[in-house]
């Protein structure tokens, strides 16, 4: 049984990250902390466990972290919970710069821990097994990506996250569209971006062996323009990425079992560990000077 203390209170911690948690039969909840005690105390209450006011306290009544807090936050608690010996469920992005990301993967590098951080589309199988398959054909020479997302509705639990509205679409659902080219184009070498209207911004990217990709993305679209499409252009003709066939939960249910099976072979190579998460940050990192400054940026 994998003890794990949760660090976050909003919405994502509470349905996603301690809703699979609980339901798990190989983990459990030791504790949460927020940084709101009141909806910490609320949150622990729902399942029965205490709350902490204090990280170090957590981390000593727990084997790993779950950390559903903005990417900042998330950073300097992944550091020192692997400072602590504890493994790492991180949300993506990793960080908000690369530095911050440098940190936590050094730190996780030094004690040994395993790490998966959650890009929730790298844990539906069938999607899983595309990539897979799609990566082995190879001969691809373009990717398209469109996210366009309306999180600033009146209901919408994340509009009002102030990292979101700070950071926007790059920083918030980039992370997704990368983790699904990154696999099958490779890394990216070279990074262009452009702002459009609301909210806004287009990627273009040169992945190694010379392969492109274009990403646009938003969080602010239009409720009728909502748009989730994928596309791999090659050789062999095109290739869409299918929607996940699985819930939010079940997906957070099998990063679990694969931080489990990294902790119990000790393993430290999972596909989406910190190293794949500093990798993204990276990209997301030139694609934030490359948009500011007006130019192409090498990696």
């Amino acid at each position: 049984m994998l003890r794990f203390g949760l660090f976050g209170t909003g919405h994502w911690a509470a349905e996603t990250h301690a809703a699979a948690i609980d339901a798990h039969p190989r983990a459990s909840l030791a504790g949460v902390w927020g940084r709101d005690p009141e909806k910490a105390g609320a949150l622990a209450a729902r399942h029965g466990v205490p709350a902490f006011d204090d990280v170090d306290a957590l981390l000593d009544a727990c084997d790993a972290v779950a950390v559903a807090l903005p990417p900042d936050v998330q950073a300097e608690i992944a550091v020192r919970a692997a400072g602590a010996g504890r493994h790492l469920l991180l949300d993506k992005p990793l960080a908000l710069s690369l530095a911050e990301a440098d940190r936590v993967v050094a730190a996780a590098r030094s004690a040994g821990v395993a790490s998966v951080v959650f890009f929730t589309q790298r844990f539906h199988p069938n999607i899983t097994g595309f990539l897979a398959s799609t990566a082995a054909a190879g001969g691809w020479q373009h990717a398209r990506a469109t996210m366009f997302a309306s999180i600033y509705q009146p209901g919408n639990p994340y509009g009002d996250s102030q990292w979101r509205r700070d950071r926007g679409a790059l920083w918030d659902i980039g992370p997704h569209a990368l983790s699904l080219i990154l696999p099958v184009l490779g890394r990216v070498t070279r990074v262009a971006a452009m702002d459009g209207p609301s909210g806004l911004v287009h990627l273009l990217l040169h992945h190694d062996g010379g392969a492109t990709s274009s990403l646009s993305l938003t969080l602010d679209a239009p409720p009728e323009a909502v748009t989730r499409d994928f596309v791999f252009f090659g050789e062999n003709g095109t290739e869409t990425v299918p929607p996940g066939d699985g819930s939010v939960l079940q997906a957070f249910g099998t990063a679990i079992d694969q931080l489990l099976e990294e902790v119990e072979a000790g393993t430290r190579d999972h596909r989406c560990d910190v190293r794949f998460g500093r990798e993204v940050v990276a990209v997301l990192d030139a694609a934030e000077t490359a948009r500011t400054e007006g130019r192409t940026v090498d990696l």
